[in-house]
């Protein structure tokens, strides 16, 4: 069984590939409307599952508080928020005119959203890119605790970090599909989008790679962990809800074939962290007093003689 570092280069080199891959998907393939929200929509079905499931009840158990975790995803929650206020991240969704016009009073307009992106002066994919790099760096943040936890765990074939790795392996083409189409948009030459491009696709490793070095050489190292899990679960439901909740605003459009897909992302999480070799319940004896349920189970017990 490879090693977590092995692990998380490949994962690393894996991610960094679907990323220089995003960056030049309007080549690859037409990304229509529906392809793009079909996407989005299964990537953040698959988000919030690893959010929920595997992100933050890794995070709290490794925090020995379901509080502290709690208050770790508020934390990663807020942040997401600010990232999107502050960079407008996430402009692959729902366009919005400059002046905050309704968007549903122009529905074609709406659709057609490779044109309609927020009408960004100039560098304006400065702050798109400045906001979507510390969102990545934050995605290696997430993507090395989980390896951290799953490599102590036991994991399915030894992958550690299964879930996060796709959800973030998914994700990373809309990002960088975001840049590269607004630094076209501005007439940029293709040279510089490749480089933008290129520089984007090393944030997540950068990010994966710090947190690894600095949670395994430092003694609290299983806390830092825990709070990075729990953090992550908050920036992954956030990045979720970026995607998926403006579409079901706006959009009436496909409404099947995008619910399908969202829970077909949510069912794959769930496969994900049902995988055999996951022992949740044995790695922590000396937690027990946290684990509210096994109390209520012997408790149960011993009421039935």
């Amino acid at each position: 069984i490879m090693s977590p570092q092995v692990q998380l280069i490949l994962y690393c080199l894996i991610i960094a590939t679907t990323s220089l891959a995003g960056g030049r998907l309007s080549s690859l393939l037409r990304m229509t409307h529906l392809r793009t929200q079909l996407l989005m929509s299964g990537v953040g079905g698959l988000m919030l599952g690893i959010a929920l499931l595997h992100l933050l009840p890794h995070g709290s158990e490794m925090l020995r508080s379901s509080v502290t975790g709690g208050a770790g995803a508020l934390i990663g929650l807020i942040v997401m928020f600010l990232l999107v206020r502050l960079f407008h991240t996430h402009e692959h969704g729902v366009p919005v005119t400059e002046n905050g016009d309704d968007v549903n009073s122009d529905h074609s307009a709406a659709c057609d959203h490779h044109h309609h992106h927020k009408d960004v002066r100039g560098l304006g994919w400065v702050g798109l890119f400045a906001g979507l790099l510390l969102h990545t760096l934050l995605d290696g943040v997430a993507l090395a605790s989980s390896v951290v936890v799953d490599a102590e765990h036991g994991s399915w074939l030894g992958l550690a970090g299964l879930g996060t790795f796709l959800a973030v392996a998914l994700h990373k083409p809309l990002d960088a599909f975001a840049i590269t189409s607004v630094m076209n948009k501005q007439n940029w030459s293709t040279s510089a989008q490749n480089a933008a491009n290129f520089a984007f696709s090393l944030a997540c490793p950068m990010g994966a790679f710090t947190f690894y070095y600095g949670a395994t050489s430092l003694a609290e190292g299983s806390t830092l962990v825990g709070w990075g899990l729990a953090i992550s679960a908050g920036l992954f439901i956030g990045i979720a809800l970026a995607d998926l909740l403006p579409e079901v605003a706006f959009h009436d459009h496909d409404r099947g074939k995008l619910t399908a897909a969202l829970l077909l992302g949510v069912a794959i999480a769930v496969g994900i962290e049902n995988l055999p070799g996951h022992q949740h319940e044995v790695h922590q004896p000396e937690a027990q007093d946290t684990d509210i349920h096994r109390h209520e189970n012997h408790g149960h017990a011993g009421h039935h003689h």
